[in-house]
């Protein structure tokens, strides 16, 4: 019985993570993001250059593609929330050249992308609905979604960094 409460707890939790986010205040969720900026860059800090190639296994993303993924979304999803057309063309993961200073600038861009777009958004404006996936959700709670989205793809990259024998970056929570 004990097994059993303990599974709901946990994904009572995992359902209630974006959801969470979005309560944040507009100005919570930019902080927030930005610290999520800085997180992101000490991960391609740390891997070298050699890295960013590196694949765990033939069948996955290699490290750059990870990050490259990273930020497709980020354009994906902030353009969803805001409106605002990406400046991305195309995949970043298709297109991005996969070097450390290639991939580094694509992925910072994309974190300018979506702290401008919710900067650039009312409180209002991020309580009204919109969509993505096909749901209909708050535009807070989109930015919400993304950013649980990069948290697991930057936490996919901790695997990446120790098979290539570096210690990834210590948590960032504040």
């Amino acid at each position: 019985m004990k097994r059993v409460k303990l599974l709901f707890a946990l994904l009572a939790l995992t359902f209630a993570s974006s959801t969470v986010f979005a309560q944040f205040t507009q100005t919570q969720q930019i902080a927030e993001w930005q610290r999520a900026k800085v997180y992101t860059r000490a991960y391609l800090d740390a891997m070298p250059e050699d890295g960013y190639g590196f694949k765990a296994t033939p069948e996955i993303r290699s490290f750059a593609q990870q990050m490259l993924h990273l930020a497709d979304a980020n354009y994906y999803f902030a353009s969803s929330a805001s409106g605002v057309t990406s400046p991305m063309k195309g995949s970043a993961e298709k297109t991005v050249a996969q070097t450390k200073e290639a991939t580094t600038k694509a992925v910072m861009d994309s974190y300018d992308f979506v702290i401008a777009s919710l900067q650039g958004m009312t409180a209002a404006q991020l309580d009204e609905m919109g969509s993505v996936e096909g749901k209909s959700v708050s535009k807070a709670n989109i930015f919400g979604k993304a950013f649980e989205h990069q948290t697991h793809h930057r936490g996919q990259c901790v695997i990446y960094l120790r098979l290539k024998g570096v210690t990834p970056p210590g948590e960032m929570l504040f």
